[in-house]
């Protein structure tokens, strides 16, 4: 497989993510759909993703940091926002975080040994 195919494969479910939200009017960014659509294909698939896909995605997460830097000028630029706001912003951002790691958890918890027995039975 070339490079050009699995940069095909995630553009292509990102499009497909972003035609999702179109038609539904979700509030959820395109790529994160596409993202939730590639997982389900290769779930549904039963197969693990290719290697050249993970390479382009292993080297796409480097970059992600650079991603933040428009949300931290977005902070300074907002800052007499927070500071009105911070007890509000602060408990949303911790009961979330809450929420996000109980959720893991239970997943990793509830499907976590189907993937042991995947690996074991190799």
């Amino acid at each position: 497989m070339t490079m050009l195919k699995p940069i095909f494969i995630l553009l292509l479910f990102q499009l497909a993510g972003e035609t999702l939200r179109a038609a539904t009017h979700l509030k959820v960014p395109g790529p994160v759909l596409g993202m939730v659509l590639l997982a389900a294909w290769y779930i549904l698939r039963r197969r693990d993703p290719e290697p050249e896909l993970e390479h382009i995605a292993d080297g796409l997460l480097g970059w992600l940091g650079l991603l933040f830097v428009p949300a931290g000028v977005g902070i300074i630029a907002n800052l007499a926002l927070l500071r009105t706001a911070w007890l509000p912003i602060s408990v949303a951002l911790l009961g979330s975080t809450f929420i996000t790691l109980l959720t893991t958890a239970w997943i990793m918890h509830r499907f976590g040994h189907r993937a042991s027995i995947r690996h074991e039975g190799l």
